[in-house]
């Protein structure tokens, strides 16, 4: 299971590192592309269609929201290999979405890793921690 959170960098040629850690789960064939609140997302390539169909809930007609949420992740992904030293290349496409520069995080959420703007996932992480106890109540009741 992929979790807990790591600050890394981001080099002019948008060259990072992706943690040990995450590496040995998620392995060598791996899938980058938009995700929701202007972050990437990391995923290995074989859990790739099991995301997907999270998303779309396995629709079997291509309704508006499905056929937008296809162009929205699948129209961003790129496969990528780390090389020896567990680096990658994030395509200029992805690094200008997200505004990716100098400091960056990765969270292991589970199924996959989102990457995120420093200081961004502060921002993002403040407003989670002052909501959180109005989050777990309504996970709570969405479950009855």
């Amino acid at each position: 299971m992929l979790i807990g959170s790591y600050t890394s960098t981001l080099s002019s040629k948008r060259r990072t590192a992706i943690p040990k850690k995450f590496l040995q789960i998620l392995g060598k064939d791996l899938i980058v592309a938009k995700w929701y609140e202007e972050c990437l997302v990391i995923v290995d390539k074989k859990i790739w269609e099991a995301l997907l169909n999270k998303l779309s809930g396995k629709a079997e007609i291509a309704t508006k929201p499905v056929r937008d949420t296809d162009r929205f992740i699948l129209g961003s992904a790129y496969e990528v290999n780390p090389d020896e030293q567990g680096r990658i290349i994030i395509p200029e496409y992805l690094v200008d979405y997200a505004g990716l520069e100098g400091s960056i995080i990765y969270l292991g959420l589970r199924d996959r890793v989102e990457i995120w703007n420093r200081s961004n996932w502060v921002k993002k992480e403040k407003e989670i921690s002052e909501k959180a106890s109005e989050y777990i109540e309504q996970i709570a009741n969405e479950k009855q």
